[in-house]
């Protein structure tokens, strides 16, 4: 039977499934051409070293790829990116996406000049009649009062009248200080009690009645007055101060409800010695915060 020009139909291939190996016709002793298989075995390593450079250069560029594709990542696509220029929606590595909070920042609170007029410990800035009463005459609202006699006592009950003594005494005031002060026929005079803290004074200022008055300081150009007369007084505490007032005529008259003259001397008076007091925890409060 003729089989065509092609040779043998089932022509032997190595990387052809189920193909048969040829012998050789010219020695048909089932003995196979151990030339065929070497050839056929070196065209096998040859393919496989080929497709195993091959591979290699292939992973070489993915990888080149993905390091490239990772520091473009990083940078946030730009040269100048950084921490500050994340998007909205990043978030840091191990933050789980919360956002952290900070405490806000400001400037520390002024301290309170109140603290430190309200204990010894703290009241430590000189003290006598010129620091609270400077100068030789005040002004308050357009009225001159001209100071005259001051005084300091650290026997507090020598310097008071009437109940004042033994609210002093039974709260411990270690000091008592006075000053007088006139317009026209009008004098008052101030007292300044202090304690060595201020819950001292505001027991002692609850402890007084419309009984208790300091003493008036007259002389050197100052008549005599709330002297056996009928005056007006006040009575308060600010941190561990007490102060009082007492105010009337020089003529030695009573003062009586209408007396508005009197009456304002005696609140002027008052409010500037609280306020003199307050400059005081004021000052030390800055010096402290100056530290």
């Amino acid at each position: 039977m003729n089989h065509g020009q092609g040779g043998p139909q089932n022509q032997w291939d190595p990387w052809k499934p189920h193909s048969q190996q040829p012998w050789n016709g010219a020695a048909d002793d089932g003995s196979p051409d151990w030339a065929a298989l070497a050839e056929a075995s070196e065209t096998r390593n040859k393919r496989r070293k080929l497709l195993f450079i091959a591979g290699g250069v292939l992973a070489t560029v993915g990888i080149g790829t993905a390091v490239a594709m990772a520091v473009v990542s990083a940078n946030g696509g730009g040269a100048q990116a950084g921490p500050g220029k994340l998007p909205a929606s990043a978030s840091l590595p191990g933050s789980g996406g919360a956002t952290p909070s900070f405490a806000p920042t400001s400037a520390p609170p002024p301290l309170d000049p109140e603290d430190f007029i309200s204990s010894a410990e703290k009241d430590t800035a000189p003290l006598s009649p010129d620091t609270l009463f400077p100068g030789k005459q005040l002004t308050v609202g357009g009225t001159v009062y001209k100071k005259g006699l001051t005084a300091d006592t650290r026997s507090c009950a020598t310097a008071a009248g009437g109940t004042l003594p033994k609210a002093l005494t039974a709260n411990g005031c270690t000091r008592l200080m006075r000053a007088t002060y006139t317009n026209g026929g009008v004098a008052v005079t101030v007292g300044v009690a202090v304690f060595d803290d201020a819950a001292k004074a505001a027991k002692a200022k609850a402890q007084t009645d419309d009984r208790s008055i300091v003493r008036s300081l007259f002389g050197k150009g100052v008549k005599p007055f709330c002297d056996g007369a009928f005056c007006r007084s006040t009575r308060n505490a600010y941190g561990r101060y007490a102060y009082f007032t007492i105010s009337g005529f020089t003529s030695g008259k009573d003062v009586t409800d209408k007396d508005t003259k009197a009456f304002r001397t005696g609140n002027d008076l008052a409010q500037f010695t609280v306020n003199q007091i307050h400059r005081r925890g004021q000052a030390q409060a800055t010096a402290a915060a100056n530290r």
